[in-house]
């Protein structure tokens, strides 16, 4: 059912937040045009990779249509289901998924593959938005219960292990924790709880996840090793300088020194490319985005809408942090995809969703304010 007053596609533009549409699809092509730089351009992979990252973003804005025609009130008649649903799916990775750089995250579908923990993030936000406005966190039960309602998802994605992603599903439960109830015993509880058991998850990680946590704070320690993505990153972002070496001329990633370049690394190629003033222009791009998107969460007077907006809002921030420090060694390095420009379908098709929804309360704060 769409929302009721903007029947009229043209009457659903006019009262769009034109500059939240704009801003991401400028971040959305700025990661074209990086991806496309990475792979080497026409010489290498570049353009396969950027024609596959275009394909997605069109499949997206018809997923994005869907969930505006639809309306966000309407999914939360199925939020349960939609979050048990992804459940299954983490469920059925740990099962029959594909292993890549040490994760089983991915399922295969003859020749798509998806990563459900991407997807889930949106089922987690409107669970969580949804419970927590029935259930204040202010209650202990209410508190403890939506823990529990969300620890299953966390749980299953540890287990793969992508340490990454279920950092930010814990930050996504906490900045929704504090936006439905403030800070209360509880969630102190909660967090010192978290800490003090970090000690004791050192003895369950991989090898490979212990050696990330080493080199970094330590690099050198293994240099041609598990240092060797940092190392290499530092010297491109360093390198870019205040203008940058110019578009398709980054040596460090055309060169092959520097390790996944069009994922992992895509700020480094950025920022040896386009220096600091392209990854300032970046970053100032991320913020008014997230501006926008807290505004929305501000103006809406659905408490529900509120909620998912702050969880929305927390992973999108997280995951661009992380990219940031990750790529100048200020971070360990979690494999977390950098939001609207790294390569990978997954996370750009949820990312468009989780848009989808976030405009969808938009136009309906318009109405209200109107």
């Amino acid at each position: 059912m769409m929302i009721k007053g903007f029947q009229n596609p043209i009457q659903l533009f006019k009262n769009m937040d034109i500059t939240l549409v704009i801003v991401t699809m400028l971040l959305v092509i700025m990661g074209l045009s990086c991806i496309y730089s990475a792979g080497g351009g026409t010489q290498g992979i570049g353009f396969s990779l950027a024609l596959r990252q275009a394909f997605v973003m069109g499949i997206s804005i018809c997923a994005m249509c869907i969930v505006l025609y639809v309306g966000y009130r309407r999914f939360y008649d199925w939020a349960y289901y939609l979050y048990f649903f992804s459940l299954f799916l983490l469920v059925l990775v740990l099962i029959i998924g594909l292993a890549t750089k040490g994760a089983q995250s991915w399922l295969n579908l003859g020749p798509f593959r998806f990563q459900p923990s991407e997807f889930g993030k949106i089922a987690f936000a409107l669970v969580l938005s949804k419970h927590l406005c029935r259930h204040s966190p202010s209650d202990p039960f209410g508190f403890w219960g939506t823990v529990i309602l969300a620890s299953p998802s966390i749980l299953l994605i540890l287990l793969e292990p992508d340490l990454g992603s279920a950092a930010v599903y814990c930050f996504m439960l906490l900045i929704a924790l504090v936006i439905a109830g403030g800070i209360n015993r509880n969630l102190l509880i909660l967090t010192g709880f978290g800490v003090a058991i970090l000690p004791i998850g050192w003895h369950f990680l991989k090898e490979y996840q212990k050696l990330r946590l080493i080199v970094f704070l330590n690099p050198s320690l293994d240099p041609l090793g598990a240092g060797y993505n940092v190392i290499q990153s530092r010297i491109a972002v360093g390198s870019g300088g205040l203008l940058g070496k110019g578009y398709l001329q980054g040596m460090q990633s055309k060169l092959h020194f520097l390790p996944e370049p069009h994922t992992d690394f895509i700020f480094s190629v950025l920022a040896e490319e386009w220096g600091f003033v392209g990854g300032s222009l970046l970053i100032f791009l991320f913020s008014l985005l997230l501006w926008k998107i807290i505004r929305v969460g501000i103006k809406t007077k659905d408490i529900r809408a509120k909620i998912f907006v702050s969880a929305i809002s927390a992973w999108i921030w997280f995951q661009f942090a992380e990219g940031l420090a990750m790529s100048m060694g200020l971070s360990p390095v979690t494999g977390l995809p950098f939001p609207f420009i790294s390569y990978g379908g997954s996370s750009l098709m949820s990312l468009g969703i989780g848009m989808a929804f976030i405009i969808s309360i938009q136009l309906s704060t318009v109405k209200q304010f109107r």
